[in-house]
């Protein structure tokens, strides 16, 4: 069987990057990690690829707070490819992706999000779960698109809102989930790449 080999995205400190590394040292998840790439310089992400041998780059966004300059997204683009890269995926990644990367890896580029989509997209969705009084929320895989987290819904789990919760401590609980989700739909949707 052919080994995936992956490109990380992430903005800070990598806990699901070094879920994905426990599962492939664990045996459930046959890639690797070719590149870690990071708009934030000072993001954890990188010193944790860099302390496992993985190449790590820091991708320039030109200044922009928020904004993925196209010109960024054709370099991180390029990276990724000369890294050889069969499948990105999203760790707590913050910016939109347009197409010079959608294009560059068509359904090649996962996320996983903080809420059982398509309910709270966007930033922070654990305290947006908390301050509308929902009884439970989750954690969705989902292929990337040009909408905010609104691609192609590969894998879910629900955790349950308990009343006496806050946003940290029901964070807390999904980042787990996150830990245990992600790397199981990564394996899942690697076999469907495979040739």
């Amino acid at each position: 069987m052919v080994m995936t080999n992956l490109g990380i995205l992430g903005s800070g400190a990598g806990s699901n990057m070094q879920a994905i590394l426990d599962a492939i040292a664990a045996g459930g998840l046959d890639a690797r990690i070719r590149i870690v790439l990071s708009d934030n310089p000072d993001a954890l992400i990188l010193e944790r690829a860099r302390k496992h041998g993985i190449p790590a780059e820091v991708i320039d966004c030109g200044g922009h707070r928020m904004k993925f300059p196209e010109v960024a997204q054709e370099t991180t683009a390029r990276k990724l490819a000369e890294a050889g890269v069969d499948l990105v995926c999203l760790a707590g990644f913050m910016r939109l992706m347009k197409r010079p990367l959608l294009d560059a890896f068509p359904f090649r580029i996962l996320n996983i999000h903080p809420s059982l989509l398509p309910a709270f997209p966007g930033l922070e969705a654990w305290k947006q779960a908390v301050e509308a009084g929902a009884s439970e929320s989750g954690v969705t895989v989902h292929l990337v698109d040009a909408g905010m987290d609104t691609g192609p819904i590969l894998g879910q789990e629900r955790v349950a809102i308990f009343p006496d919760d806050t946003p940290e401590s029901l964070h807390a609980r999904l980042q787990l989930a996150e830990h245990r989700l992600y790397p199981a739909m990564i394996a899942k949707y690697a076999t469907r790449l495979r040739p």
